[in-house]
């Protein structure tokens, strides 16, 4: 098993990118949907981009958001990575152009049918949320149902905390976890000790996996 990767998600102050960064996470993400109560708009995440190094990876967040905004936020903040939460359709993804990630409602349905109609992103997303709602609720879900068999990269999502992602990791095997309410002491404002707690559980659970 390779190492797992790690994303933040969710971040609005320079303080605790700076702090992620320093951590050692693999990517931040950004959250620009106006439907998030983490939202920031273009310029403040533009700000916040700036401040992550290169090897870092910076993801934008959107959720069936109006393409033309859409492709505005990309042009002033200049993410390495997009992110779709919502019903967005592949071509509603491709057509701005860089690589992305689809967010997977794990709360009901066939996440394969998700996956089969995005063949060209780069990785999935597996959250809690059902179709139509967002992320970011603190609950997790079953990871009994996580698929397999499936080529492109999976990330884990979805109520992931400091207590709980050891057993995740070891569960899932992802390529990646990505939280955000997990290591908050409020929407959008992260908590030090939580952070740190987080990556050490992470590479605990990954460690053990490899022995």
């Amino acid at each position: 098993m390779s190492r797992v990767r790690i994303k933040f998600c969710g971040l609005t102050r320079a303080a605790d990118v700076e702090r992620a960064v320093a951590l050692g996470v693999d990517a931040i993400g950004l959250v620009l949907t106006p439907r998030s109560k983490r939202r920031l708009d273009p310029q403040a995440a533009r700000e916040l981009r700036r401040q992550i190094p290169p090897f870092v990876t910076a993801v934008a967040l959107f959720m069936d958001d109006d393409p033309a905004w859409v492709a505005e936020a990309i042009s002033i903040v200049q993410p390495d990575l997009l992110q779709f939460h919502g019903g967005e359709s592949a071509a509603d993804c491709l057509r701005h152009g860089r690589r992305y990630l689809k967010a997977v409602p794990m709360g009901a349905g066939d996440p394969l049918a998700v996956i089969a109609q995005h063949p060209a992103a780069t990785g999935f997303l597996l959250d809690s949320h059902a179709p139509g709602a967002s992320g970011g609720s603190g609950v997790a879900f079953d990871w009994s149902r996580t698929p397999r068999g499936v080529e492109s990269a999976l990330i884990l999502a979805g109520g992931l905390t400091c207590d709980n992602v050891g057993s995740a990791v070891r569960a899932v095997r992802p390529y990646a976890v990505d939280v955000s309410s997990g290591i908050e002491s409020a929407p959008g404002i992260k908590d030090a000790d939580k952070m740190r707690r987080f990556i050490e559980e992470v590479e605990r659970a990954g460690s053990q996996s490899e022995n």
